[in-house]
Parts: C-alpha cells; sequence; structure tokens
C-alpha cells in the first residue's frame, strides 16, 4: 500500500476524534511498569533524534520490547532515518515519522515485526510506539510520538484491533521540541494529509555512546 498508517479508515476516524478531544500539554506520563533495567544489565540505550526544530532524546526499554528496539537500533545503527521526516503530524493526538524523504516518497525497508503491544507499556504523553497498518503485525520502521495519554492505542487482547500499538521507548528530553513540530502549519500532498508544510527532517538519528544496545 502507498501509506503506511496507524489505523484503518474506519479505525483512524474514531482516534481523531478521541485525540482532539484529550488533555492539553503537560510533562510526559510516567509508566505503571518498571523500565529500569536489571540489577547488573547494561543501562537502557538512549538514541539522539537531531530534527530540523531541535534535538530529541529517547529511552529505549528492551527489557519489555526487545524485538522492537533491536528492529529500531537496526535503522538507527544503519543511518536510515537520517533525512526522513515527520510526515503526519496531528495535534493533541501524535506526531509519525520515520519512513517518508522530504519528497513523500517511501523508503525501502526491512520485513515486519511481531507486535508487542502486549509488553504491559502504554501509550501515554511522550511514549514511542510503533506504527502499522491494520494487520497488528505490519510494523516495520515507522514510529510515533504520543501527545497525549492515548489510552485507546492500548493492548487489549490478542485479535484484531485489541492488539493495540507497541510501545518501546519514552523522550526524556526534548518533549518541547515535540510540542514544536505539532505547531506546525499542516496540508495535504497527494493522498498525505496532516503533512508539514515545511519539512520537519531528521537529519541524524544516532545511538547515544554512553549507552548499549540489548
Amino acid at each position: 500500500m502507498t501509506r503506511l498508517s496507524l489505523f484503518s479508515n474506519a479505525l483512524f476516524l474514531g482516534a481523531l476524534m478521541l485525540g482532539i478531544s484529550g488533555c492539553g500539554a503537560s510533562e510526559p506520563g510516567t509508566q505503571t511498569v518498571s523500565t529500569a533495567p536489571a540489577a547488573g544489565q547494561p543501562a537502557n540505550p538512549r538514541v539522539l533524534i537531531e530534527t530540523s526544530k531541535g534535538n530529541i532524546t529517547v529511552e529505549l526499554f528492551p527489557g519489555q520490547a526487545p524485538r522492537t528496539t533491536k528492529n529500531f537500533l537496526h535503522y538507527v545503527n544503519n543511518g536510515f532515518y537520517d533525512g526522513t521526516i515527520f510526515h503526519r503530524v496531528i495535534p493533541n493526538f501524535m506526531v509519525q515519522g520515520g519512513g517518508m524523504l522530504p519528497d513523500m516518497t517511501e523508503k525501502p525497508k526491512g520485513p515486519p515485526i511481531r507486535n508487542e503491544a502486549d509488553n504491559g507499556l502504554k501509550n501515554l504523553r511522550g511514549t514511542l510506539a510503533m506504527a502499522r497498518t491494520a494487520d497488528p503485525h505490519s510494523a516495520s520502521s515507522q514510529f510515533f510520538i504520543n501527545l497525549k495519554d492515548n489510552a485507546f492505542l492500548n493492548h487489549r487482547g490478542r485479535s484484531g484491533d485489541g492488539w493495540g500499538y507497541a510501545v518501546f521507548g519514552q523522550v526524556v528530553d526534548g518533549m518541547d521540541v515535540v510540542d514544536a513540530i505539532v505547531a506546525v502549519p499542516r496540508g495535504n500532498r497527494g493522498p498525505h494529509g496532516d503533512v508539514p508544510v515545511d519539512p520537519i527532517v531528521m537529519q541524524r538519528v544516532t545511538l547515544l555512546p554512553e549507552t548499549n544496545q540489548p
């Protein structure tokens, strides 16, 4: 298909309605499950996303989302995200990127991964989760950052829409940059909606040297 989206059309419409009626800006949410590494284990890896709006630092949770974290770091370490954009920005809902170039062509991506939304992590403000199609196990390179607590995206069961969207990290610095991205003018580009008029580019995405890979 020509567009990686978070939802099937019907679910997307409901999600958008929920997304415009929630809470306003706040600090990133606190997970209700432990995301700290076990004793004697290396610190959770952190990734720096240098964008045309400023820098965003994210911490990944390999203990709770091992496959998703490994997949994300594979793209990071191969420079896949460098030059891609945040191509879908919906205020009070989420910002999505990690697959499109500024001209809105989609980069060739790797195989899909198993959905790990059943890991206990919630789609709270500031968390990273994997974007996918209506197929629960279709996520590849694209991800999104939650702008509010999006409980309706959480795992409810291992069938159909109940799978939810897999959280695998959280913004630990630069949520103000994420909010600045949300504030930019948006429009339509071909079949794509909610596209920033001036591209928001991920100029460089790198694993920070003081952290380790799982």
